[in-house]
């Protein structure tokens, strides 16, 4: 499964990223992937070399479990979920699905990451979740495409146009349940995908993957949203 790990990365906004020369410059980062649909950004200058946003855990691939990093959110954000949120909401999924999950960092936004803002990234064997802005506001120059209003509303998320623009409010509830049962099984569904190499392929298998393993059992009655739950030992982060 080693050689279908991509990048892939989740950002706020739906004009996706292309990066096809990943595979250059990011150290064992298999077949170079492109961001996911949900980044702001215009699509980037194919023959400039790709810099890679996040620090890179070298897999050991030895299986066991994961490990969880937690960075500073930095000024003005702040992280969503605690260890123990991701620790509780990955047990409730079957054994196989984060056999290969190595790493859970919580990571910092800085200047260079809030130029291309996301929600969560998966490469190699690690998932990164963002932060968001404090106040729980999202501040957009343009509106949202139909699937980006879709998404966000079907997580509770409320869409205003403003005279400036566009702004996408959560409440404390509906930003968790976005990230627990959206972000962090999207990406979690990139890692567990290891037959699909093309950007559109692997990105659809994401989304059912999310909407399979988060959204649709978040939605059922609690006592069978354990059926899956796993028991773990004291964990290591």
């Amino acid at each position: 499964m080693g050689s279908q790990r991509q990048m892939n990365q989740g950002g706020r906004f739906p004009n996706r990223l292309q990066h096809t020369n990943a595979l250059a410059v990011a150290k064992r980062a298999k077949h170079g992937a492109p961001f996911n649909k949900r980044a702001r950004n215009v699509e980037r200058n194919q023959r400039l070399p790709f810099m890679p946003p996040e620090d890179w855990h070298e897999p050991h691939e030895l299986g066991g479990r994961y490990k969880i990093i937690v960075q500073n959110p930095g000024t003005g954000f702040r992280h969503v979920l605690t260890p123990a949120d991701v620790r509780n909401r990955l047990a409730q999924l079957p054994e196989r699905f984060t056999r290969n999950l190595e790493v859970v960092q919580f990571s910092r936004m800085t200047r260079k990451k809030a130029s291309f803002p996301c929600y969560g990234m998966q490469w190699g064997t690690t998932i990164y979740l963002y932060p968001i802005e404090e106040n729980l506001v999202e501040d957009y120059e343009n509106p949202p495409k139909p699937g980006q209003f879709n998404e966000a509303r079907m997580y509770g998320g409320v869409w205003t146009e403003e005279p400036a623009g566009w702004k996408l409010v959560w409440s404390e509830a509906t930003i968790r349940d976005f990230y627990l049962n959206n972000i962090l099984i999207h990406e979690l569904g990139h890692l567990v995908d290891d037959r699909n190499t093309q950007y559109q392929a692997r990105e659809r298998y994401a989304e059912w993957f999310a909407v399979e393993h988060g959204y649709k059992p978040s939605r059922l009655p609690e006592q069978k949203q354990s059926v899956h739950r796993r028991h773990h030992a004291k964990s290591r982060g």
